[in-house]
Order: structure tokens, then sequence, then C-alpha cells
């Protein structure tokens, strides 16, 4: 097969939609974040898939980007670079949630406890440093990331830009979580999974339909009617 830039985007946008809906699969499958089930196989399951999830959420919103690059302009250049920053920073700190934390499960509960209970919000028996900072970051990376690269994707007409509104909201309607025990809160994120296999899909779709009438303008796309 010859690569081409036009099969690295559908490629991209394929990544975003196995991204988006292994983003929804998590919620409802994550095991309760504490020393006791670091060590089990579901959590094992869960960190293996939410690391494809993040890894293939960084070439996803990279293609959505870059099919729009122009046409979204600086606000699409801080949203996506704060979107992916989030992806990144979730990949990192999953690789030792999966990799790291089971190991010190016997040897030291409290700090495995303390390091699950970073985004749950709940409090550490043991000195984590710097650590607990982690939340709030993703949050920013998260929230304003997310609704600045929905917004960007909304005005430049590229993509559908019903997607990028839902992203938009999506991200924004996580404020509330903060409000919800943890249990329930995490599934605020299915608007944001949703608008990430949507935006896939539309890139994959356009981009075909681009290649097929090489004259064509994206902007005209069915999808992006208002």
């Amino acid at each position: 097969m010859t690569i081409s830039t036009s099969h690295l985007t559908r490629a991209a946008g394929l990544f975003a939609v196995a991204s988006g809906l292994l983003y929804i699969i998590i919620q409802f499958v994550h095991p309760a974040e504490n020393a006791a089930t670091v060590t089990t196989s579901a959590w094992a399951v869960v960190g293996y898939m939410t690391e494809l999830m993040a890894v293939f959420g960084m070439i996803g919103v990279t293609g959505i980007y870059l099919r729009q690059v122009t046409a979204s302009g600086i606000l699409g250049l801080v949203g996506f670079v704060l979107f992916w920053c989030f992806y990144l920073l979730t990949a990192a700190f999953n690789f030792a949630e999966t990799l790291i934390m089971p190991p010190l499960a016997a040897q030291a509960p409290q700090f495995v406890d303390g390091f699950e209970g970073v985004f749950a919000g709940a409090a550490s028996q043991v000195d984590l440093g710097s650590l607990p900072a982690i939340s709030p970051i993703a949050a920013v990376l998260y929230v304003l990331g997310g609704a600045l690269f929905g917004l960007a994707i909304f005005r430049a007409r590229v993509l559908d830009r019903w997607a990028g509104a839902l992203l938009s909201v999506g991200a924004v309607l996580t404020l509330v979580v903060p409000l919800l025990p943890h249990a329930i809160g995490r599934f605020a994120a299915i608007p944001v999974g949703l608008a990430m296999a949507w935006l896939g899909y539309s890139l994959w779709s356009v981009e075909r339909r681009t290649i097929s009438s090489p004259g064509a303008d994206p902007r005209h796309d069915l999808t992006t009617a208002t």
C-alpha cells in the first residue's frame, strides 16, 4: 500500500473513533481506585484500554487539527495543544497506575491509595509531594482544551461542526463532576467520548469524499451544513 497524506488522515480519523469509544467503555468497567483492586486482572485490562485510549487520542486530535489547521486559526492551535497534552498526561499517569502501582500495593498500600485518590479528590495519608497538582492541571487541559478545540472545529466548518459543539459542551460539563460522587461523575466523560468518535468519523468520511472528488471544498461537505 502506498502511504499518502490521505491514508494517514483517514487512519487518524479511525484512531479518534477508537479513542472515543474506549473512553466511553472505560467509564462502565473501571474498578474502584485503591490498593485492593490494583492487583486484579480487571485493573490491568482497564489500564491497557486507557493507555490505548490516550495514545489513540493523541493521534486522532492531531489528524483532526491538521485537517483544518488553516481554518481553525490560533483558537484551534491553542485548543489542540491543551487537549493533546491532556491525553499525554493521561498516558503518563496511567502508565504508573497500570505498571508501577500493582507491585507497590503489598508493601506501600497507603501510598497506592493516596496515588489513586489524586483524581477522586480523596485525602492521602502519606506525603505525595507535587502529585496532587496533577488533578487541577489535567482539569484545565481537559476543560479548556476541549472547549476551545471544539469551538474552533465549530467555527472552521471543515468537519461536522455539531461534533465540535458536543466536544465543547461535554468538556465544560465536566466542571460539575466535583459536585457528584466519583463513581457517578466519571460518566460525564461520555459526551466527550461521543464527540471524539463523531469527529473521527467525520474526518474519515470528509477525507474519503475529498479523494473521490479532488476539486471539492471540504467546507461545502454535507456534514458541515447548518
